[in-house]
């Protein structure tokens, strides 16, 4: 059952993850170019707007890391 009243549909796995980062109720998304879980943010930037959260591309993995640690850190779910 859809909690956050998104429609069912057929997805890939990465957009399936992205689903349920939002229906978890993230607040920040950072990633990196090239990644293999790329449709993930790409997926979370189509809906940034609508779902109030942020998405980042991060020069690289570190960068991603780090931004997510803190935004975690800060209290906010982040992927």
């Amino acid at each position: 059952m859809v909690k956050s009243g998104l429609r069912n549909k057929m997805m890939s796995g990465n957009e399936a993850i992205a689903r349920g980062a939002l229906e978890a109720g993230i607040g920040f998304c950072f990633s990196y170019p090239g990644t293999p879980s790329t449709e993930i943010t790409t997926t979370l930037m189509k809906t940034a707007n609508e779902h109030d959260i942020y998405v980042e591309w991060s020069v690289n993995e570190k960068v991603a890391l780090e931004a997510a640690a803190g935004a975690s850190w800060a209290g906010i779910p982040a992927i």
